[in-house]
């Protein structure tokens, strides 16, 4: 058989040498990693500085410095690095509002459904790239999760993805017997860009009244002017860096307002209606700042909010289900926290 489109002939192997070093003892890996990296007071965890490190050493070109399609290849290539095999009860392909998607059926299945979107900064990421990510939170929860692959920038920029985000939750609403989803107890959530969808999913439900019990918003991009300290301090060294924020900027927003409501939810009338919010950040991210900010501004509006930031993860770290220990704890919580709000 052929090897899958994108896969080069050395990936398994550093697969296994990432799995490797990743599954070492804590100590090891802090010898293997260098001296500890502090920022604010935070502790970058050991074993996501040293996955950090190989990626350095091995000389692994950042998706933003490519052309992008080369980057959509690159990004999925670097969740297949760190995905691991995920088990889950049921995997269905479909049409969501004519769009591709997949539902996740956990073995344990308990009724509710989350609509996925994924990140990618509105430019990458698809089915594949989260497909690992799906299956965890899946079967981690005993939800429903339906992710929905939506139009890219920069040959779609915006408002492609958002109306794409808006047709596929209204198509869950009025499909909701087709899906297996108790529609009393459906759930937006998206990670990064997939984040940004999500909560003006939510903003658009609560305005047009559609059932939402849960907005799960994992590092959202809420704010598009980029205007933060969390922005600053974190430019480049912690995976997600400021060239790729300004390529997503630059393939999405192109010649909009970026603090369009429909763009930067950080800027919107936020209606008194909202579905309670589970917000998470990462401690080196440059959207620490801005997600926790939007949970403060959801909160302000009359929305039930909890706040989780896992202070030693970075960017990413929902994608790496399949290596190392702290970013596969922290995605454990998400699962927890998502069945404990759906329950």
């Amino acid at each position: 058989m052929g090897r899958l489109p994108g896969v080069n002939a050395l990936e398994p192997v550093e697969t296994l040498l990432l799995r490797a070093a990743l599954a070492l003892p804590p100590r090891v890996q802090r010898v293997l990693a260098g001296r500890p990296v502090v920022v604010d007071g935070e502790p970058l965890a050991v074993d996501t500085q040293l996955m950090l490190r190989i990626q350095r050493l091995i000389r692994e070109p950042a998706a933003e410095s490519l052309p992008i399609p080369e980057g959509r290849r690159a990004i999925r290539r670097h969740t297949r690095l760190v995905a691991g095999r995920q088990p889950i009860g049921e995997v269905r392909d479909l049409r969501v509002a004519g769009l591709p998607a997949r539902l996740y059926t956990p073995s344990l299945s308990r009724g509710p459904l989350l609509v996925f979107f994924h990140g990618g900064g509105f430019m990458y990421g698809d089915l594949e790239s989260h497909d690992a990510a799906c299956r965890f939170l899946a079967e981690r929860s005993g939800v429903r999760v339906l992710a929905v692959d939506y139009r890219l920038g920069p040959e779609q920029p915006f408002p492609a993805a958002y109306d794409d985000a808006l047709a596929a939750y209204r198509w869950v609403v009025e499909h909701a017997d087709e899906v297996g989803a108790d529609p009393t107890r459906l759930a937006v959530g998206g990670d990064s860009a997939g984040g940004n969808l999500a909560a003006v999913v939510a903003i658009e439900a609560a305005r047009e009244g559609l059932p939402l019990a849960l907005q799960l918003l994992v590092y959202p991009v809420t704010d598009a002017a980029r205007e933060t300290a969390s922005s600053t301090s974190f430019q480049t060294g912690f995976y997600l860096t400021s060239a790729f924020m300004d390529l997503a900027h630059d393939s999405y927003v192109a010649g909009g307002d970026p603090r369009d409501p429909r763009i930067s939810p950080a800027y919107a009338d936020l209606p008194a209606t909202l579905a309670p919010a589970y917000v998470v950040t990462a401690g080196f991210d440059p959207l620490r700042d801005e997600g926790e900010e939007y949970a403060a501004l959801l909160e302000k509006a009359g929305a039930a909010v909890e706040l989780r930031r896992f202070g030693d993860q970075i960017h990413g770290f929902f994608n790496m289900v399949g290596v190392g220990r702290s970013a596969r704890a922290a995605n454990a919580e998400i699962a927890a926290a998502l069945r404990r709000h759906l329950a």
